[in-house]
């Protein structure tokens, strides 16, 4: 399947009767695990890369390790992946734009790009500059990658409660007014506001899961299309390993490492599939 037909098979599975439930991998193994359950697409955390690299989330990785670690997972899944650009690591539409062309030929399907940087908000005319120019370097790849428009408005608590859902319908319909496919709205938990937001958008909603996300169902009929899972899986894993961790430290014993890990078999088989 060509880059075209994994982006156009992506952005087709927003538009389902069910939402698109996005699981966030980090590196090739969690992504192939993620794949081998059945999803349809994977996503990447950028918590997750960074972390598995060394580094601290917040565009601490290096763009070469980023790119390299993106094409590992596309080498080794056949599902349609959408990269997590943080901010785009560029200060100008240019740049951001750059890094879009070169994760392009890497293979993705789909990227996320949000509007905000060290916790605070990029101004709109800003953000819509930089869709627009990732918009403009997809279409002369010759991919019509789908672009995620992450607002941050409700993740870091701008402004009073009050105005957070005027102000991210705001911001959500400039970004799909500038070339974006749909609009990414992480922090919102009630259902209230995420029917508010699926009404309000011309595109399709994205949510985060959290424990007290609604589940499948009801995210069907409040309208929302996508759930990512973000950083929770690998957060998830880095708990498992701590409490491992514990019992040999503490306890010095090893009954933790039987539970729900896979047969060494059945884990290499995953990766010994023919091309």
């Amino acid at each position: 399947m060509t880059a075209g037909d994994q982006a156009r098979a992506f952005a087709r599975l927003h538009h389902g009767t069910a939402p698109l439930v996005l699981p966030n991998a980090w590196d090739a193994m969690s992504a192939r695990v993620f794949e081998a359950a059945g999803f349809a697409a994977v996503g990447t955390t950028s918590a997750g890369m960074a972390f598995q690299l060394g580094h601290a989330d917040g565009e601490h990785m290096p763009v070469d390790e980023l790119l390299a670690s993106l094409s590992r997972i596309v080498r080794t899944v056949r599902v349609p992946v959408s990269a997590d650009l943080e901010a785009g690591y560029g200060s100008s539409a240019a740049r951001v734009a750059e890094l879009v062309r070169r994760v392009v030929d890497v293979g993705v399907a789909g990227i996320n790009l949000e509007d905000s940087r060290s916790g605070g908000l990029l101004t709109l005319g800003d953000q819509v500059e930089r869709l627009a120019a990732c918009r403009t370097a997809a279409e002369r790849a010759g991919v019509p990658l789908y672009l995620n428009a992450r607002t941050d408005v409700y993740w870091h608590r701008v402004g009073s409660p009050d105005t957070r859902l005027a102000e991210a319908l705001r911001r959500g319909a400039a970004y799909l007014g500038a070339g974006a496919d749909g609009v990414f709205v992480p922090g919102v938990t009630d259902e209230a506001t995420m029917r508010a937001l699926a009404a309000g958008f011309s595109g399709p909603l994205n949510v985060l899961a959290t424990p007290r996300t609604p589940d499948v169902a009801q995210l069907a009929v409040l309208g929302v299309a996508r759930v990512s899972t973000g950083s929770g899986p690998v957060r998830s894993v880095m708990g498992l390993m701590r409490r491992l961790a514990g019992e040999w430290q503490t306890a010095g014993t090893f009954s933790g490492l039987g539970g729900d890990a896979l047969p060494y078999d059945e884990a290499n088989d995953l990766f010994l599939r023919p091309d």
